[in-house]
């Protein structure tokens, strides 16, 4: 039996993975009680002794709990944005061409971001095929519900007297430094990024990416786009669904609850929207990070997940 620590097991991903955890047999969780969590002393010793650490803290207190670790045994999913450009990390999409092997084994796994999770399934497979050009000028709206905002955001939506502007999709990051931009750009080797635009609304958890492309402008086809994503994406937790939505409409909250991901487009050949849906804390946070656990644990990679 392997034992967890999950350092910041108070914070929105840290809870979610600890209600997820606390019932499997496979595993030992290591809990501090609530006097000692945030003990220097304490916290060391519990990632020492873990067989595998979660790290659902701020960046410097990330970079922090791992410079605690002397146990080369202990293995770290880092959910925080520290080290996912770190090259001593590896990188955990599993679905992303030949990550998997790389993850297998690792000791320092950094868990993707959100919004990243979503622009990276999308762009990725199109300039590894060789359709989308590095160099190509893109953009993105990302559209998430409040719980990405962590606490602090979740209390203010859902507070009896809140701000009537919530009640309304909002515009974020407006300055276009959002802190997801560098692992965007690096695991898709991008020239320059994005014109980056994510949207908070008032609905809890989803999230739905949306990139535009006008297919003639790369030489290709919907089909070729489309044989691109179902070939990259035949296996694991990120699916290429054919066809449209019936209604007309795609709802963000689609896969709230979910751990897994759907992609898929819509347009004609001369305008086309590359679209991604996902749970925000799904496959965007504690699902994404409990399924880098379970292959590094070696066993089947959705144990614990809803697919």
């Amino acid at each position: 039996m392997k034992n967890v620590f999950i350092d910041g097991s108070a914070g929105t991903t840290g809870l979610r993975i600890y209600e997820r955890l606390r019932s499997r047999t496979d595993i030992r969780l290591i809990t501090l009680p609530e006097d000692r969590r945030k003990d220097p002393a304490a916290r060391k010793d519990a990632l020492n002794s873990a067989d595998i650490a979660f790290l659902c803290l701020p960046d410097d207190a990330a970079r922090e709990a791992v410079g605690m670790i002397e146990n080369p045994d202990t293995a770290v999913i880092d959910t925080s944005t520290a080290h996912r450009t770190n090259p001593g990390f590896v990188y955990g999409f599993p679905e992303l061409l030949g990550r998997k092997e790389q993850l297998r084994g690792a000791k320092r796994v950094a868990n993707p971001g959100c919004h990243a999770s979503g622009f990276i399934a999308l762009v990725l497979p199109l300039i590894e095929a060789g359709i989308l050009p590095p160099e190509t000028p893109l953009s993105c709206v990302s559209i998430t519900g409040y719980s990405g905002g962590g606490k602090k955001m979740i209390a203010a939506y859902e507070a009896e007297t809140r701000d009537p502007l919530l009640r309304a999709p909002r515009l974020y990051s407006l300055a276009q430094t959002h802190k997801h931009l560098p692992e965007i750009v690096q695991q898709c080797r991008l020239k320059t990024a994005p014109v980056f635009c994510p949207v908070v609304a008032d609905y809890y958890a989803g999230m739905e990416t949306v990139i535009p492309v006008f297919p003639a402008a790369l030489g290709v086809t919907i089909d070729e786009i489309a044989e691109c994503y179902r070939a990259y994406y035949a296996e694991g937790l990120v699916r290429f669904r054919e066809g449209n939505e019936s209604s007309g409409f795609l709802s963000a909250a689609a896969y709230t609850g979910r751990d897994d991901m759907e992609i898929f487009l819509c347009g004609n050949a001369e305008r086309l929207t590359l679209t991604a849906r996902f749970d925000n804390l799904g496959k965007g946070a504690s699902g994404a990070a409990i399924q880098n656990m379970n292959i590094l644990l070696d066993t089947d990679e959705t144990t614990g997940l809803n697919v």
